[in-house]
């Protein structure tokens, strides 16, 4: 059964399916997409505003308030950067949104990370994931 072309949670007896990302249950509409970081979404549209020659007259509020917010929390702020930390990443044996969570946040220590990503408590122990956010933060420390 579909409404406004989005498909609905399935049901079972009145049980209906909750997504959960501390279980890494996101719904069927993100099973095989990647997720992006702040950092990306930011360099997508800062390209977007360049092709459009800087033509602030058509952007919606929606846009706006996008554009501003990425702008605010990006961790990364060049594409080097970006690419970096995403090859590096990727190469954790994580899910696409941990991988995400990751960069977004920028946690400084591993018990702070798997705090705010319980995922990661069976996926890394606290050595290993210390090791990674340092890596993280040199290479945003670092960047130009």
């Amino acid at each position: 059964m579909k409404v406004n072309n989005k498909r609905l949670p399935p049901v079972r007896r009145g049980f209906v399916q909750e997504e959960d990302a501390a279980r890494l249950i996101l719904g069927d509409d993100f099973a095989e997409e990647q997720c992006l970081f702040i950092s990306e979404v930011k360099i997508l549209l800062d390209a977007q505003r360049e092709n459009k020659a800087g033509s602030d007259k058509n952007a919606t509020g929606v846009y706006q308030s996008t554009f501003d917010y990425v702008n605010q929390f990006a961790r990364f702020k060049n594409q080097d950067t970006v690419r970096e930390v995403r090859q590096f990443l990727s190469g954790e044996n994580l899910e696409s949104f941990e991988v995400a969570q990751l960069a977004n946040l920028c946690c400084e220590e591993a018990e702070e990370a798997r705090t705010l990503i319980p995922s990661l408590v069976d996926k890394k122990d606290e050595e290993p994931l210390q090791a990674l956010l340092n890596e993280m933060l040199t290479l945003k420390k670092f960047q130009t």
